[in-house]
């Protein structure tokens, strides 16, 4: 009796010290080397079985349960290395806390109670069910354990083709039980995703994320269809639940994988039909025979030739282009020309009338419903110059001038007619004071033919035909812009430059010599979602960084201040991109590990004192802080810009004013020397 009880305290000593141990590793953001020696030493002290370690490790925590630490897969190297853990353990876990349990859940919720005369029958199985449903509600499980569903199962996958996963049959056997659990789990969360894409449509994020994770399972399952062990120890007959639950498994996983290529398919078809019939008992064997010759029967008489199939029209909606703009437009523009007009391609096949006009139609329903919503403050302005800007030039690659059948001109008028004039007044209706016009879609109508008139779709004396009334905001000075005409313009009169900023909000932003305009832009970032509507991101800001990265001083360099303004309002450019679209230097365009630019961008904010500054940034620093707070030092001259290059002073600018809130926080600087240092 004493010895079960020290047994019993022991066990619970093991299991809180491993808890803790779990914890703190988490935290304190150990390396796996170091993790590696530590848990040696834990595991010699209270050793556990590896399905109770690999639960400590995947199961949520006390301060996280929304998903898996990243530290998490490489200690499970770790531990696989040392033998604390194994492949059916970290099966099993990641399975026990896995989200699409969420989804299960919900589908069981949904389903129909039985009957009364079957709830008589099945008293004692409906008290089972809801003691296993009771406990595991109690289980805290993962919101989101996708990724780490994915990165495990891959990793997973090296080892069975490694030959360290399956070493011996029951471990196989073990992997075969808990692999029929998996796929029953993904086929039930299938099924749910299945019934609810038209109702929630917020849930298609995480049927992509449970998608990848199924990927990976497939991956894995293929490996363990090849390998030996696992093959040879399923086919035993003391196997035969084990069998025959992997086999019902796949025959209900298969179908669910549509978009994987079929010889996938095949592969596992061919596993259950040869592997695992084949291994069947006689008696199984027999009624298979039974089935078969009931089978050829039905299908000889009954077979699916003898039914016919009408065929149905698919008919094309702009429903599906105003999902494909609004995802192009919203956050950062993403628009590319050549992707839009292959997706309407494969949409319309090759009907041209009904693309043009669904296009001008959805420009206007994306607009129309950003009103709806109450978002024109923050996106009417980038979506009503896509409409009135780019719509325009996209219908003129789709139907140019000249283009034989149907016209651009019929397109814009039969598309202006559906229009709803309740929200998209005509020039008529914005004078009347019992309406509440919108600034954002009032006049649009207008504006759009006076572009299609500029761009040559629409001939000036039809546009009052198509409107029924006469535009009020034609100009007839207005005339169409050259690129090369204002880069040119631009070259010779750099005043020029500030007017085309002002223009940038009605025209397409095909501005020259764009470095000079870098502050304005940068004050007004909705002229930055605009350029992207006509640019891509490298061809914007690629020459920019090259040009910040390789800048140097003249050898006959005289004044430095202009240098470092210069120099700031090109970064200023870049910066703006950077944080309005949570950039990173590869989205730049950025490829060299020794770019200033992407040195600036990822630690260019963090303040860094002592040991984390080289001695030139120290010494950088000492000069900044003297010039500016130190009056007999001389102030900012030409001698300390010289000797620190713009791309180093941006280095260390957080660590100047972190310097200056410390001196001046322990009396070092006064509100004075404060103020006239920061002016």
């Amino acid at each position: 009796m004493d010895n079960s009880a020290a047994a019993g305290d022991a066990m619970r000593a093991a299991l809180e010290y491993w808890s803790q141990f779990v914890a703190r590793c988490i935290s304190q953001r150990l390396e796996a080397d170091k993790f590696e020696a530590y848990v040696r030493l834990v595991h010699d002290q209270h050793p556990l079985p590896p399905a109770l370690v690999a639960d400590f490790f995947l199961r949520p925590q006390p301060s996280n349960d929304n998903s898996l630490d990243p530290r998490i897969p490489p200690y499970l190297q770790v531990l696989t290395k040392l033998g604390y853990v194994d492949t059916p353990s970290i099966l099993r876990a990641l399975y026990k806390y896995s989200s699409s349990h969420a989804q299960a859940q919900a589908q069981t919720q949904q389903q129909p109670s039985d009957t009364d005369g079957k709830e008589d029958g099945k008293d004692k199985m409906e008290e089972k069910d809801k003691e296993n449903a009771q406990s595991k509600q109690k289980i805290t499980r993962w919101k989101s354990s996708y990724w780490a569903e994915e990165v495990l199962f891959y990793r997973l996958t090296k080892a069975v083709v490694e030959g360290r996963a399956v070493r011996d049959s029951k471990t196989a056997l073990d992997v075969a039980t808990i692999i029929s659990k998996w796929m029953e789990l993904f086929t039930t969360a299938s099924t749910v995703f299945a019934a609810n894409v038209l109702t929630q449509l917020h849930s298609a994020q995480v049927k992509d994320e449970m998608e990848s994770s199924r990927a990976a399972l497939v991956a894995l399952l293929l490996r363990l269809c090849d390998n030996d062990i696992l093959v040879g120890a399923v086919s035993k007959p003391f196997a035969k639940e084990v069998r025959k639950e992997l086999s019902t498994s796949l025959a209900s996983f298969v179908p669910t994988l549509q978009l994987v290529p079929p010889q996938i398919t095949d592969r596992l078809e061919l596993f259950r039909t040869e592997i695992l019939h084949a291994s069947s008992d006689p008696a199984d064997k027999k009624k298979q025979v039974v089935n078969a010759a009931v089978d050829e029967l039905l299908e000889s008489t009954v077979g699916l030739n003898n039914f016919p199939v009408a065929v149905i029209n698919i008919s094309n909606t702009r429903a599906g282009l105003y999902v494909y703009l609004n995802a192009a437009l919203v956050a950062r523009p993403i628009l590319d020309d050549h992707a839009l007009f292959s997706y309407m391609s494969n949409k319309y096949q090759g009907d041209v009338q009904s693309s043009a006009i669904d296009l001008i139609l959805a420009s206007f329903d994306i607009l129309a419903n950003a009103v709806f919503r109450n978002e024109g403050q923050k996106d009417a302005h980038l979506l009503r110059s896509f409409l009135i800007n780019k719509v325009p030039l996209l219908l003129y690659q789709l139907l140019p001038p000249g283009f034989p059948g149907t016209s651009a001109e019929f397109c814009i008028t039969e598309a202006l007619t559906h229009v709803d004039t309740s929200l998209f007044p005509t020039a008529s209706l914005m004078f009347d004071e019992s309406r509440n016009n919108n600034p954002y879609t009032e006049s649009i109508r207008e504006e759009f033919c006076a572009a299609c008139v500029l761009h040559g779709l629409v001939q000036r004396e039809h546009v009052e035909r198509i409107l029924g009334e006469i535009s009020l905001s034609y100009e007839p000075s207005l005339q169409k812009h050259s690129k090369d005409k204002l880069v040119q313009d631009c070259l010779s009169d750099t005043d020029k430059i500030q007017g085309l900023v002002r223009e940038l909000d009605k025209m397409d932003g095909n501005v020259g010599a764009v470095c000079q305009a870098l502050v304005e832009l940068a004050a007004k970032p909705q002229s930055l979602d605009i350029i992207l509507l006509f640019e891509k991101l490298p061809t914007i800001l690629e020459p920019l960084c090259q040009l910040l990265d390789n800048w140097r001083y003249e050898e006959d360099q005289e004044e430095y201040q202009p240098v470092y303004e210069e120099f700031g309002a090109m970064l200023l450019l870049v910066l703006a991109f950077t944080y309005r679209y949570n950039l990173n230097a590869v989205d730049i365009g950025i490829t060299t590990p020794d770019s200033w630019v992407a040195k600036i961008i990822s630690r260019g904010h963090v303040g860094r004192q002592g040991d984390e500054l080289t001695q030139r940034e120290n010494d950088h620093l000492n000069g900044w802080a003297h010039g500016l707070f130190d009056t007999e030092a001389g102030g900012l001259g030409d001698e300390l810009m010289s000797s620190c290059p713009p791309q180093e002073f941006y280095l260390v600018v957080a660590p100047l004013f972190q310097s200056i809130v410390v001196a001046y926080t322990h009396g070092y600087l006064n509100d004075e020397s404060l103020k006239g240092g920061i002016e």
